[in-house]
């Protein structure tokens, strides 16, 4: 199974016990090899590719830096000229990545701790100003798909009542973890970042890592659909209110993209269908995003692609947008 199955998969594995008839596991399991139906494939943007100064001055802050989106975009942003504060809860690896980026020749400090805790979001907005007297742009990335901590190995048996599964089956764990660091971590990082935002009247721009699950409706995880919907509320409403500051909004929602959390989700995806066998499932209706579908190798969004989109609405040149809630999801949501 590769990774662009991942959604449908999600789906069939938490439709627990088996269903009598065509096994839909199986269907997707042999859907796997298949190749898109273009005749040109989109090629991806290079993850070498920036803008020179395009921040110059500026200050931003990153959570959940310390690997694939969260940890290209505090790179390419430190390499477009920005002050770089970058928070994870996986320690060494964030440390190791920030440390990079100003051995590199940028300007970068990193903070450890969870974006849910109060303390963690008031810190990373401290150092930023002490290090840097300001703080001028946020990207709120940090997020998780289940409620395992991210940095443990796998460990199936013992984590598996804090993975998804569809709402008569899951528990208070799952629920209660993938809402605490999606939902209230989300809202703790911007309250400490508009406080001083406001505090400062210069103005400045957030951009909130939703989801495409934050737009639509899928089966299977129902705390990560949830906490992605309120991603989409908050960025709605924290638009309207701080319009008049000067502070614009907004957020990007992806379909799958090539990340370690995805890889991670994947395997254990792959070990709930072993477990559980599939079951009664809608999630084959739709496979793949239109770009999915059509290119040869039907390849998954990047993270240079969606970090991109979202310096760009960091940038001068989003002035005109707020309140938005784009779909960075190769046209999944077109149809």
């Amino acid at each position: 199974m590769e990774r662009r199955d991942l959604l449908k998969a999600i789906a069939l594995a938490s439709s627990a016990g088996a269903a009598g008839g065509l096994s839909l596991a199986a269907e997707a399991q042999a859907q796997t090899g298949k190749r898109g139906i273009g005749t040109r494939d989109v090629a991806p943007l290079s993850p070498d590719y920036f803008i020179p100064e395009r921040f110059k001055g500026k200050t931003l802050i990153v959570t959940g830096c310390a690997r694939g989106m969260g940890a290209l975009a505090a790179q390419r942003a430190a390499r477009e000229g920005a002050n770089v504060v970058g928070a994870d809860w996986l320690q060494e690896q964030g440390s190791e990545h920030m440390n990079a980026i100003a051995k590199a020749g940028g300007k970068a400090e990193f903070v450890f701790g969870d974006i849910s805790d109060t303390e963690t979001c008031e810190q990373m907005v401290k150092v930023a100003v002490a290090r840097f007297g300001r703080l001028d742009y946020a990207i709120n990335n940090a997020g998780v798909m289940d409620g395992v901590y991210s940095g443990a190995p796998i460990e199936y048996e013992r984590q598996k009542h804090l993975l998804f599964a569809p709402i008569h089956e899951a528990t208070d764990a799952y629920w209660d973890n993938v809402l605490r660091t999606n939902a209230t971590g989300v809202f703790k990082s911007m309250r400490a970042e508009l406080k001083q935002m406001v505090k400062q009247n210069l103005g400045g721009a957030i951009v909130n890592v939703g989801s495409v699950t934050g737009l639509t409706g899928f089966g299977g995880n129902p705390a990560y659909v949830a906490s992605k919907h309120a991603v989409t509320g908050l960025t709605r409403s924290a638009a309207i209110d701080y319009a008049a500051y000067g502070i614009r909004i907004n957020s990007v929602n992806m379909a799958q993209t090539a990340t370690p959390m995805v890889e991670r989700a994947l395997e254990l995806v792959t070990r709930k269908l072993q477990d559980t066998g599939g079951g009664p499932s809608m999630s084959m209706l739709k496979a793949d995003s239109l770009l999915q579908a059509a290119d040869s190798h039907k390849r998954d969004a990047t993270p240079a692609e969606q970090v991109a989109i979202m310096l760009f609405l960091l940038s001068d040149e989003a002035s005109n947008l707020t309140g938005g809630t784009y779909a960075t999801d190769g046209g999944w949501t077109a149809y």
